[in-house]
């Protein structure tokens, strides 16, 4: 049933239901989180549109024109802490806000209580969201906000399904054998120096200068570690890490193709990893076949350079990736925020301010056989 649709009375029901279904096993944490957020701003929606018809009725019973006044001015400063974040208002106190960390006025702004962290202007939120999106293998890993360590299964093994013809015996009990992998959150930091001069610019032009960098340098060395994560796999899976089979061929016409043929069937989007250099290699061996021959299959190519350029890498080291990144996951404890420090002591003879941004995250290959690394062969030319 449409949550519209709902009375408050079953509102909470599915309320109590939710709490219930957390405990089930192989249970989507995420939609029922996401449903449970939809449920108590719902329920907010009623409660809110049920006080302004009876202040209506007030008003109507009273039949006075004062009253009414009264309503309208209640009305306007009623904003929620949404509107309120997007104002421009908020914006200079927020810019205030990240130079003194004194968050009295920032949070006097706010008709809502906000424990915690204080929360970020609108535009804070879109230029994180727009670095995720912007990052080609972040934009395509799986994401969740759940509290403290957490522990992920995948599968080491298990048995397909039968044909039972009916009255022969039952089928025999599914071996199933699974993994753990533990996603343990660190700190991802990252520091940079600005002029007194831009710290005067306050207001959006200074968070917008702080957080385009911030975001972009602190995606981009997450998805440097997920990178990293894929490339250490070992080539047989244990209780705490799934597998990545490995291929040891230089680029050419069949290399992806190698590669392809040894992920797992759950692998159902997948992709090319490689630094930009590398890409050229291919190109050439494409080129110098003289016919049209696709050596990339068709997948996307999605370009990193925490991988060595296959002219310049070492043997046996992995030059280029295939595989579906849904098969890694990312874990944000605190959410997907950017938690900002302001020292304007260390470089102040200098005239410069250092902003340190950090999230906390954990990240980590969820799925086995998901990955395959490409790797150079011994004797080929560096």
């Amino acid at each position: 049933m449409d949550l519209k649709e709902m009375t408050i009375e079953q509102l909470e029901e599915r309320k109590a239901q939710i709490a219930n279904e957390i405990e089930a096993p192989d249970v989507d944490l995420n939609a029922l989180e996401e449903e449970a957020r939809s449920i108590n701003e719902r329920i907010s929606e009623m409660r809110k549109a049920e006080a302004e018809k009876a202040e209506i009725r007030k008003v109507v019973a009273e039949g006075s024109g004062t009253v009414i006044e009264k309503m309208e001015e209640r009305k306007e400063m009623a904003k929620t802490n949404e509107e309120i974040r997007a104002s421009k208002e908020y914006m200079d106190a927020f810019a205030r806000y990240l130079i003194s960390e004194n968050d009295a006025e920032v949070r006097s702004l706010l008709t809502e209580n906000a424990s915690g962290s204080v929360p970020v202007p609108s535009i804070v939120d879109e230029i994180i969201h727009t670095a995720w999106e912007n990052e080609e293998i972040l934009s395509l890993v799986k994401k969740t906000n759940i509290k403290g360590n957490l522990k992920v299964a995948f599968e080491l093994s298990a048995d397909g399904a039968y044909v039972h013809t009916e009255g022969t015996s039952a089928p025999t009990e599914e071996s199933l054998s699974l993994g753990i992998v533990s996603m343990v959150p660190a700190n991802i930091k990252k520091w940079i120096r600005i002029s007194d001069e831009a710290i005067a610019m306050g207001g959006e032009a200074l968070v917008r200068y702080i957080y385009d960098e911030l975001a972009y340098q602190i995606t981009k060395k997450l998805a440097d570690a997920i990178v990293g994560d894929i490339k250490s796999l070992s080539t047989s899976a244990g209780s705490t890490a799934p597998s990545a089979p490995a291929v040891t061929i230089a680029p050419a016409l069949t290399t992806i193709a190698s590669a392809f043929a040894n992920l797992s069937d759950e692998a159902r989007n997948p992709v090319i990893i490689m630094n930009k250099l590398t890409y050229a290699n291919f190109v050439a061996a494409q080129a110098a076949g003289n016919f049209a021959f696709d050596p990339f299959m068709g997948l996307p190519v999605k370009f990193n350079n925490s991988l060595p350029a296959y002219d310049s890498a070492s043997a046996n080291a992995v030059y280029a990736i295939v595989g579906d990144l849904k098969g890694a996951q990312v874990n944000y404890p605190e959410g997907e925020g950017i938690v900002i420090k302001y020292d304007d002591l260390s470089e102040a003879e200098s005239d410069l301010v250092k902003i340190v941004g950090r999230q906390y995250v954990a990240h980590a290959v969820v799925a086995d056989k998901a990955f395959v690394n490409i790797k150079k062969p011994s004797g080929a030319s560096s």
